[in-house]
């Protein structure tokens, strides 16, 4: 019973439902009460101002502050290396105003005004963190937010070979001839044998769907998405939301789904390992090697470059461009969302040194329009997206498309409307890319043509 109420307690949703409207609610509600106690409660003779005024004024100037730091530490210092966009910047500059407005207040107060004032403190504080969240979509869970985990390690599951084609698979679904199989997938971990790179990795995320459960399952495509750095597989597996995207598309196909594999590109929170062989770590050979081995030995999946799809997300949206071209033996589709123009961690000079023990060429070899000039293949397709306020992901997803169409690649853009380097752009330029990836692989046709799609809209 314990159990049970933790477990529904960690997945309670931090985007929508009850806890965000709780914390909002309440919030507003002290916000009111403390605005009609400051309008009608009596005046504090010291004080020449009425509360309220000194109060407006000093929230007016605190979000002013508020926003030239949130400003100059987004888009000038680029601390965090994106663009936060401006939905963000205002969210944070209104809780920063907020703040200082209760808490002017509560200076200025006494009695039950000034207890509701720093109650207040707090509920800004919390309400403009889940207004952050619900922009960028980085943790949905209480549970994301503190580190829980609630899935079972693949040894807990029995994974069979496989016993037919995805083709042979469909034909038995017309006939009603399906073998037993549950009706939604599962997502487990797993430590992936590092054997070829040495490198540490942390444990992998592994999506089956719901043919793979089966004891007689196809053989399947696969898609190996990577996290952003910070980030980890979870987090991709979490925020992606990826269990309901491809639970959603078996329902529609029969029990068929990519199998999806997240592992680490990294090997810590903190660090960037470029996804490149270096000084600091074989991440390159883990994740084209190690990974690709493993999953071809121990998995229901297919062996053949067109059923193996590459993705990620802004640092694994890079990877991915990297990657794809260098290993076109092995993918067949490169899926990158809010991607670099080139792998980066300070200045390229900082990386040639650290990273390449001073050799330039080294670096060179991994920028992703040299990447794809050299050895990308016409055989490859880009399927590419960017949310619509993160223009330097749009200007970097277009000069690599336009170096990807030069080698005769199949190309796609998509720009996400209302999203900028978020998980929500992720997840509309996956959930179209799913439907894409499946009809190049065989597990169904596309419901409509991709201008269509309407969250998402195609440049070319």
């Amino acid at each position: 019973m314990r159990n049970s109420v933790w477990k529904t307690l960690m997945e309670l949703s931090l985007i929508r439902g009850i806890v965000p409207q709780t914390v909002f609610g309440v919030t507003a509600v002290a916000a009111l009460v403390l605005l009609i106690g400051l309008v009608v409660g009596k005046r504090n003779r010291a004080h020449r101002m009425h509360p309220l005024i000194v109060s407006l004024i000093v929230a007016v100037a605190a979000g002013a502050v508020g926003l030239l730091a949130a400003w100059l530490v987004s888009d000038v210092f680029m601390a965090f290396e994106v663009s936060l966009g401006w939905p963000v910047i205002f969210t944070i500059a209104g809780g920063i105003a907020a703040v200082g407005f209760v808490i002017a207040a509560a200076v200025i107060v006494q009695g039950l005004r000034r207890v509701v004032a720093i109650i207040l403190v707090p509920l800004i504080l919390v309400s403009t963190a889940l207004g952050v969240d619900s922009i960028y979509g980085e943790y949905q869970t209480i549970g994301n937010l503190v580190g829980y985990s609630p899935y079972a390690s693949l040894s807990s599951v029995k994974v069979h070979e496989s016993a037919m084609s995805v083709d042979q698979w469909r034909k038995r679904a017309q006939r009603n001839d399906l073998p037993d199989m549950p009706q939604t997938g599962k997502v487990l971990t797993v430590t992936i044998p590092n054997t070829k790179s040495n490198f540490a990795a942390r444990p992998a995320m592994i999506y089956l769907p719901p043919a793979a459960l089966s004891e007689m399952p196809p053989t399947l495509p696969v898609m190996e998405l990577m996290a952003g750095q910070p980030g980890s597989p979870s987090r991709l597996i979490d925020a992606g939301n990826i269990a309901a995207m491809m639970d959603s598309y078996a329902a529609k196909h029969d029990g068929l789904a990519p199998i999806v594999i997240a592992p680490d590109q990294n090997g810590e929170v903190s660090h960037n390992s470029l996804c490149a062989d270096t000084t600091q770590g074989n991440a390159e050979t883990y994740l084209t090697k190690d990974v690709v081995v493993w999953a071809k030995k121990n998995l229901p999946v297919a062996k053949s470059a067109k059923m193996w799809a590459i993705g990620g997300f802004s640092q694994g949206g890079t990877c991915t461009t990297q990657l794809g071209p260098r290993h076109p033996e092995l993918y067949g589709a490169m899926l990158p969302v809010d991607g670099e123009l080139k792998p980066t961690n300070g200045t390229v000079a900082k990386m040639v040194k650290e990273y390449f023990a001073g050799d330039q060429s080294a670096y060179d070899a991994q920028v992703p329009v040299n990447v794809i000039a050299t050895t990308g293949s016409s055989d490859q397709a880009l399927f590419s997206g960017a949310g619509e306020r993160d223009k330097e992901s749009i200007h970097n997803m277009r000069l690599i498309a336009q170096a990807a169409r030069k080698v005769g690649m199949d190309v796609t853009e998509l720009v996400v409307p209302d999203t900028g380097h978020d998980w929500h752009a992720v997840q509309a330029v996956w959930r179209a890319g799913l439907d894409w990836f499946g009809e190049r692989t065989g597990l169904g046709e596309m419901p409509q043509p991709l201008k269509d799609y309407n969250q998402v809209e195609v440049l070319q």
